[in-house]
């Protein structure tokens, strides 16, 4: 596969996963230049100032990724994704059919829009609760396949089915991979399915989503510097 042309040094999406606005900005500040793209969910929207957030992070010139994995009707997901453009945003979460895909995609403008193929904190026996009778590696290519017939720009998937993805789909799908954590991965980590920084950009992923291991490290800057001395590595290979 051609290496798409995508600084090394945005590779890293760093997930804001804090309690407010006010800390994400200090959080932002301390890392100044070691983290170029930042991931703002649903916690932070929740807990007000969101929007502001995101125009504070795009006058600093940072790249903004919109986690709120919209699923509802496909005309409400449109008009949500709708409202995007324009704002310095470049991804957007999706999570849902065809329709709603195909919606996010006619409203997207210049929003990049990633569908969500399996989250990373699920394995087999989550999906046999769900009622899901298949691998996650069988769903993972099969809502990924839909999310390129539906004309998404990339899909969030585990490292572990990168590579099959890679295989099966057109090599301009933007894989972005989440459930990246050092191999001593601690037991109570909610994440399951989860690979190593060097891991996920051998299997194929474009950009790796990274939390708790800058977020609670004793120093945060050094953490994201030495992820991001990882990707360079990785990519450059």
């Amino acid at each position: 596969m051609k290496p798409k042309d995508i600084p090394a040094d945005e590779r890293l999406i760093f997930a804001l996963d804090v309690p407010d606005a006010a800390q994400a900005r200090e959080l932002v500040e301390e890392l100044g230049d070691a983290v170029q793209f930042y991931k703002l969910g649903l916690e932070l929207l929740m807990a007000g100032g969101y929007f502001e957030l995101l125009d504070w992070l795009a006058a600093r010139d940072k790249k903004i990724f919109v986690d709120l994995k919209f699923f509802d009707v496909p005309a409400t997901v449109g008009r949500a994704v709708a409202r995007l453009d324009g704002r310095g945003v470049t991804f957007c979460t999706v999570h849902g059919n065809q329709g709603i895909m195909e919606a996010a995609v006619a409203a997207r403008g210049d929003v990049k829009v990633l569908a969500v193929t399996a989250l990373t904190s699920l394995d087999r026996g989550d999906l046999e609760d769900m009622g899901f009778a298949c691998d996650v590696p069988e769903l993972v290519l099969s809502r990924a396949r839909r999310a390129l017939e539906a004309g998404c720009d990339g899909v969030i998937s585990s490292g572990l089915e990168a590579a099959r993805l890679r295989e099966h789909l057109d090599a301009r799908l933007l894989v972005v991979t989440p459930g990246i954590r050092p191999v001593d991965n601690r037991p109570e980590d909610d994440q399951k399915r989860v690979v190593t920084v060097d891991q996920a950009f051998g299997l194929g992923a474009d950009y790796i989503v990274v939390g708790r291991p800058i977020r609670d490290a004793q120093d945060p800057r050094a953490a994201a510097q030495a992820i991001q001395a990882s990707i360079a590595k990785a990519v450059n290979a």
